[in-house]
């Protein structure tokens, strides 16, 4: 399977592209600034890395255009934002919605051409647990993994008949570089208030990606990979 995958350098995205390289698909990733990181995940896993920034149309254009048809897309670039509603700036509100949103339709509409010639694919957009239950002091956030959730489910009734499937996980707190923001003492009373008394690790939530997109009557489904923290 040929494989595009978005926010590859790190965390969920880094995990994913591991799993996938080793069970011998052939994966692309994109990455927004990390260029060691991803050459070092390109020189373990063989896969291509390319950096672009998905709010940019053009740069999203060009990569695809060198990584060609794929199979699969996996849409995982994002960016968050912590403080009360009235700290964050029109542009942090901007910017949070370029990436975490409409680089989804960046990315959809790169790979579409091809799916619908093939009358197949599988895309798989990460959102968030919060964008299900909304969370205090990340009001931006939670607003642009709300409009991933919404997007999914609308693709996945526009494109099930050309025989595309749309899928979502929302993770939980998965302890990656972007939740460690948050401080140990933050992610440990977070753990306690996980009904499996921990947090999750970027592999767990890699898996629950392959899953969706190997699932061949499974589409419009928003998985949560929360250790039951919304249920």
């Amino acid at each position: 399977m040929r494989v595009a995958v978005t926010g590859g350098s790190r965390g969920i995205g880094a995990a994913l592209v591991r799993r996938l390289a080793a069970r011998g698909d052939r994966v692309a990733f994109l990455y927004a600034s990390r260029d060691d990181a991803a050459a070092a995940l390109a020189a373990e896993t063989g896969a291509m890395a390319l950096r672009a920034d998905v709010a940019d149309g053009d740069a999203v254009a060009a990569a695809f255009a060198r990584i060609g048809p794929v199979d699969a897309l996996v849409n995982g670039a994002g960016i968050a934002h912590w403080g009360l509603i009235s700290q964050i700036t029109p542009a942090e509100w901007d910017r949070l919605f370029a990436v975490n949103v409409r680089g989804v339709y960046h990315c959809v509409n790169a790979v579409l051409p091809a799916m619908l010639r093939a009358q197949a694919g599988s895309i798989v957009n990460v959102a968030s647990m919060w964008g299900q239950v909304g969370a205090s002091c990340e009001a931006c956030y939670s607003a642009t993994k709300g409009a991933v959730i919404a997007l999914t489910k609308a693709l996945a009734k526009e494109l099930g008949p050309s025989g595309i499937r749309v899928n979502c996980v929302a993770p939980g707190v998965i302890e990656t570089d972007m939740t460690a923001a948050l401080g140990p003492e933050t992610l440990a009373a977070l753990a306690e208030e996980t009904p499996l008394g921990r947090n999750g690790t970027a592999d767990e939530a890699a898996r629950a990606i392959e899953a969706l997109l190997d699932a061949p009557f499974v589409t419009g489904q928003v998985l949560g990979v929360n250790g039951g923290f919304v249920v």
